[in-house]
């Protein structure tokens, strides 16, 4: 039975009981196990409990060296080391301020003077308690001066609700291998909890009360400033309630990461994992303890635009699966952070692959895969998932390639979600320049075909090898659109094709570009629908006649056009959210509010 009367524990981790000379016990802790390396014990006074997951079983070390600096040298005898997370608990605890003593000693690594193999060795783990973080990159024999010597660590910490948590973290520094495989990790030799209040020193005599009144202030003192932070918290907390509550509500989520397993696992947010950075944050690339590669976007939340977009996506691409698009593996929610953890792609975005300084050659039949892949993945996402999703900015930088060059969509930050008795919206513009409709972009009227119309410029883009706006050109060349329009009325559209392809089938590159004239139809009805779009791209319906040149062409100069945007809302170049870097673009990226 456990009574809650308890006002301190200590504990000899990895050994058995020890009385030191002033009376206190450190019970022992010397229970492990041979097969798990995940593990649960608790004690027999069930005073405390102990815990341990890695990827290894948990290890007791041992020594018969003496270990310096310190007049208890039998704590240090053995230690207890987890090789990724190892937490005490203190249980029964009375409510109240407590001082917690920590007592390491490093016994397995070598002395660096030695210069041996196990010289080499670091152990390196972050303390937490009460789950706060109170250091970071904690190395023993760093902090002791040396191995086989002690260092104590001691903190202050509030007991609130009977219990008190002490955990150790391997936060992915260090080293893993030595002296054997799995000997990392965080390592610990005593413990002990002790009542702030008992320590405090007794009256001078039985007469005065100075004592005792400065022990009532202090203790009025620690619950007031208790209380103020208490107060502060809430007040702090309430602002994103709701918010919580509404990503708690989503129907199936996936999978959910602790904020210290993504930063293990991208080198606590190192910036040579960076993969690019985009309007609503900064994407790095990480390996998972299982091996797995994954690209974390780290969401700027700062704007409530960038909170709203982690919602939607979670909202969406949790909802949909598709060899098209590109996989959510999960998110994590850590205070204000939020994050998504994606699937990674080897070789990164269409607009690298195109356009980019990269060496990576696309030919003809692969070209065709990815026109033909895009639009079976948008056709899914119009016509075939649950709910229908308008994506709202598909470019070339987001639609990413994996390692057979399967096309991926990506970027779901922007999708438009729409249920079916609804045939438009009319919403705030958020795409691309050179990418967007006419209709969404000088009206905000959205429908499904501002996709197809974004799918035709990316298809007229894989077909040339060349991005759709290119002030280094010729002016007859200068818009992509507007040249393949001029080479398709002077039945010259094969000069349209890629110079760096040197064979293609011929029948193809016509389809793939009749059907892209047909997307980029002026009229939104003119407009075939995706699932239409990949019957003619695979031959089994004819493409329908391309009757004359869209409007927009023939009325306005593309500079007119742009000069208009640019006197309304100018921004500088910018790429996609998407999980790439940037290759620098003349695309223009604005977000306008229309009414």
């Amino acid at each position: 039975m456990l009574y809650i009367a308890d006002t301190n524990v200590s504990i000899k981790c990895g050994g058995p009981e020890v009385i030191m000379p002033d009376g206190m016990v450190y019970e022992a802790d010397n229970s492990i196990s041979s097969t798990a390396s995940t593990s649960f014990h608790e004690s027999r006074s069930e005073k405390w409990a102990v815990s341990n997951v890695g990827l290894y079983v948990d290890k007791i070390a041992n020594t018969t060296s003496q270990v310096n600096g310190t007049n208890t040298p039998e704590l240090f005898k053995t230690s207890r080391i987890s090789p990724g997370s190892l937490r005490y608990y203190g249980l029964g605890l009375q409510n109240g301020p407590y001082i917690v003593s920590l007592q390491f000693a490093e016994m397995l690594f070598k002395d660096p003077s030695t210069r041996t193999w196990e010289s080499t060795g670091r152990r390196v783990f972050d303390i937490y308690i009460q789950g706060i973080r109170l250091e970071r990159d904690f190395d023993i024999s760093k902090e002791a001066g040396g191995v086989q010597r002690a260092v104590v660590r001691k903190f202050h910490a509030t007991v609130s609700k009977n219990y008190l948590e002490i955990h150790l973290l391997w936060a992915g520094k260090g080293t893993c291998c030595i002296p054997f495989e799995g000997y990392y990790g965080p390592s610990i030799s005593a413990l002990s909890v002790v009542s702030a209040l008992e320590r405090m020193p007794p009256p001078p005599s039985e007469t005065s009360n100075t004592g005792f009144i400065a022990g009532i202030a202090v203790v009025a003192g620690i619950v007031c400033f208790i209380l103020v932070c208490a107060v502060f918290y809430i007040q702090r907390r309430g602002s994103n309630v709701n918010e919580e509550i509404e990503l708690l509500e989503i129907g199936p989520r996936p999978n959910t990461f602790s904020y210290a397993e993504l930063r293990t696992a991208t080198g606590n947010f190192n910036p040579t994992n960076k993969l690019g950075e985009g309007g609503f944050g900064v994407v790095f690339k990480g390996t998972l303890l299982d091996g797995r590669a994954i690209a974390v976007k780290d969401l700027m939340v700062a704007s409530q635009q960038g909170k709203s977009q982690f919602i939607a996506e979670i909202a969406t691409i949790s909802a949909v699966q598709h060899r098209n698009l590109v996989k959510l593996h999960g998110f994590c929610i850590k205070e204000n952070k939020r994050l998504l953890v994606y699937e990674y792609l080897e070789n990164k975005s269409l607009d690298h692959a195109l356009f980019g300084k990269i060496d990576l050659h696309l030919d003809w039949p692969t070209r065709y895969n990815i026109c033909l892949g895009t639009a079976r993945g948008l056709a899914y996402l119009h016509e075939e998932s649950r709910p229908r999703i308008v994506h709202r900015d598909v470019k070339a930088s987001n639609i990413l390639l994996d390692a057979e060059l399967c096309p991926k969509i990506s970027d779901f930050g922007l999708a438009k979600l729409y249920d079916d008795k609804k045939t438009h919206i009319s919403t705030r513009v958020a795409g691309t320049i050179g990418y967007l409709a006419p209709e969404y972009a000088m009206r905000g009227h959205l429908t499904e075909k501002a996709d197809v119309f974004g799918f035709g410029v990316v298809a007229l883009e894989i077909l040339s090898g060349r991005p759709n706006t290119d002030n280094s050109l010729d002016a007859k060349k200068m818009y992509l659109l507007e040249w393949a329009w001029t080479l398709h009325e002077n039945n010259q559209s094969m000069d349209l094709v890629d110079p760096t392809l040197t064979e293609f089938d011929e029948n193809e590159v016509n389809r793939v570009m009749r059907v892209a004239l047909l997307c980029t139809q002026g009229s939104p009805m003119l407009r075939p629908t995706m699932s239409r779009v990949v019957a003619m791209l695979v031959g089994d319906v004819e493409v329908s006649a391309v009757t004359s040149k869209p409007s927009y062409l023939t009325d306005w100069h593309y500079n007119e056009i742009t000069n208009s945007f640019l006197s309304k809302n100018t921004q500088t170049s910018t790429a996609s959210t998407s999980m790439t870097d940037q290759v620098p673009s003349p695309v223009l990226h604005i977000e306008p509010i229309l009414h």
